[in-house]
């Protein structure tokens, strides 16, 4: 390894976990999304691990991480599920990257790259007001794309807002909209090979809403959408693929009325041990995990990290245990039959686990362990 601080990626925990989803929402398909180098697990590794999984298609937010699939073999149907800057049209096309169409606008950026029958996604807007057509736009757009020598329409979709709280009707709503869509599309003759509304959450608890695929993205990596969904995702025995480990980097005894890291914001009661540990928040610890609560794992036990987390660096009051330099750190992950999750961190920081996931830096090394090694 190039340093004392790096990601552990099992690429087994992403196969099983995307098995165990396309079982689960069957005949729907499981498209993986690998957006944002896939959560910070590795786009590549991500992508090859939920084909061998059973996904059938990938989903990304750039054209630039479709390519990078496509440069690394892949071969499936790759959906760039965000609208992109009319410069970018030749490489997907280039790169045969189904694109996200949601005005006339983006056929027509298709039409000038000289392109011919290249596979769209119509996004409607059903509630979410992020991208997307409105019903009304949505006919109209559908009937360019079908008209236009330069492209076909592949699949309708939508994107749900509330998912993951299932006791929301909104859900409800937004499918009860994406259908009279749907309908309105029907009656002018347009039959979308391919409908997909569900995100992991819908996936898992909106049956409704898995329709002829789902884009499958937190859950691939074990992680829960929501803190409603937490108890759904371990009965599908969904397994964490990523943690997070360094070794200690420097050990020193500090007494106590004594200060440490940037503005002695900590200040000790009593004597104690301090484990240094070689990573901070350009790694993606966030600076206030200090303060919040956060906790590492070192021999199997709860540790809290006491002062402010610097750029490179963080400390760790040991107390009165022994700690040696070299000794193992889990931030994230299992050790002695204790774990720290994705989960625990946001709960603390007030937000989400795919924010804390994504934010790892690409300084961290990845280690991937693939099925069958140890």
């Amino acid at each position: 390894m190039s340093r004392w601080a790096w990601v552990d990626v099992d690429a087994g925990a992403i196969e099983h976990n995307v098995a165990v989803l396309r079982s689960f929402v069957a005949p729907a398909e499981v498209w993986a999304v690998v957006k944002a180098d896939g959560y910070g697990h590795g786009a590549v590794t991500a992508a090859r691990a939920a084909l061998a999984g059973g996904a059938t298609g990938l989903c990304v937010a750039l054209v630039q991480e479709g390519v990078e699939l496509r440069h690394a073999g892949l071969a499936c149907p790759i959906l760039v599920l965000s609208p992109q800057p009319p410069e970018q049209m030749a490489a997907a096309v280039a790169a045969g990257l189904a694109l996200t169409v949601h005005s006339e606008a983006g056929v027509a950026a298709l039409e000038a790259v000289g392109v011919s029958d290249h596979p769209v996604h119509l996004k409607v807007d059903t509630g979410m007001h992020r991208v997307g057509a409105s019903a009304v736009e949505a006919v109209q757009v559908a009937a360019r794309i079908v008209a236009s020598p330069a492209t076909h329409l592949a699949a309708v979709f939508t994107h749900l807002a509330v998912a993951d709280e299932p006791g929301s009707p909104f859900t409800d709503v937004q499918l009860a909209r994406f259908d009279d869509v749907l309908a309105l599309l029907r009656m002018e003759g347009i039959e979308p090979p391919l409908v997909h509304a569900a995100n992991s959450a819908g996936a898992i608890a909106h049956p409704r809403a898995r329709r002829d695929l789902v884009r499958a993205g937190i859950a691939i990596y074990g992680i829960s959408p929501g803190p409603a969904l937490d108890d759904r995702v371990a009965g599908l025995g969904l397994r964490p693929a990523l943690s997070l480990r360094a070794r200690v980097s420097h050990v020193k005894s500090v007494r106590s009325g004594e200060g440490i890291s940037y503005g002695l914001r900590h200040t000790f009661g009593r004597d104690s041990t301090v484990a240094t540990v070689p990573l901070g928040y350009a790694d993606g610890v966030p600076r206030r995990l200090h303060t919040m609560g956060g906790e590492v794992l070192i021999g199997g036990v709860r540790r809290r990290i006491t002062g402010v987390v610097t750029m490179d660096q963080l400390m760790v009051d040991c107390g009165d245990d022994e700690v040696a330099v070299g000794d193992e750190v889990v931030l994230l992950g299992e050790q002695g039959g204790q774990r720290i999750t994705a989960t625990d961190w946001a709960d603390a920081l007030g937000t989400i686990a795919y924010e804390v996931v994504c934010g790892l830096s690409e300084r961290l090394e990845r280690r991937v362990t693939t099925p069958g090694e140890g």
